[in-house]
């Protein structure tokens, strides 16, 4: 098959596999972005949480169903992750590891369900909407372009590289967003001018989807 059909135990761990090596390559910069409107520790707690993710996957040998492999992440995510970027990513995963269960494999609209309920996770843990500011303004985008180039008939790995795409342009987008949620608020308009960090690791996240189906091809 080919990876238009049916994506693998393998394309998910290499997905969080690149995850873990671009938050880690990006780190500084997220910490960067963090330092100006949060506490300054993103880009240290997504590469603590990522690394681990890592980790747990090698100890769980070759064949791994990709559902169980996103609720392992998710589960290492929150018990190594500080501050709410382990809650909300762990969520996320755990959320979307359960829509695909125990199944070897699973097509565009498994994976397009998949991040539908991450995304769900994410704003009913965080009660985030559009615009407030937050790594939804990037995982919305995402979710809505993959599902949107899939019903236009594109392949996964074209669907995906638009998802990544729309993800990076709503990162960008919240720099004039005036922060509603997290510890960004308590800034009121000084938040405004800065990009938000948990968007901008989730738009590299998207970002590292595409390349590991990219890989595949």
């Amino acid at each position: 098959m080919t990876i238009d059909a049916v994506v693998r135990d393998q394309t998910v761990i290499a997905w969080l596999t690149a995850a873990e090596a671009v938050v880690s390559d990006r780190a500084d910069y997220l910490t960067q972005l963090d330092a100006a409107i949060g506490d300054g520790d993103h880009g240290i707690n997504m590469t603590r949480g990522f690394a681990a993710v890592g980790k747990a996957l090698a100890g769980q040998g070759d064949a791994v169903p990709p559902g169980r492999a996103l609720v392992l992440a998710g589960k290492t995510l929150v018990s190594t992750v500080g501050g709410a970027s382990g809650p909300l990513w762990g969520s996320a995963l755990r959320a979307a590891g359960r829509t695909l269960g125990d199944a070897e494999s699973f097509d565009g609209d498994g994976l397009a369900d998949a991040l539908d309920a991450a995304l769900q996770a994410v704003v009913d843990l965080g009660a985030a909407a559009p615009g407030d500011k937050t790594m939804v303004d990037a995982l919305g985008p995402a979710t809505a372009a993959l599902r949107e180039r899939l019903s236009e008939g594109a392949s996964l790995v074209d669907a995906a590289g638009a998802a990544a795409d729309a993800a990076e342009r709503g990162a960008q987008a919240t720099v004039p967003m005036q922060a509603r949620k997290g510890r960004a608020s308590y800034l009121g308009e000084r938040s405004i001018g800065h990009q938000d960090p948990g968007a901008t690791s989730a738009a590299l996240i998207v970002r590292a989807l595409h390349q590991a189906l990219a890989a595949e091809e």
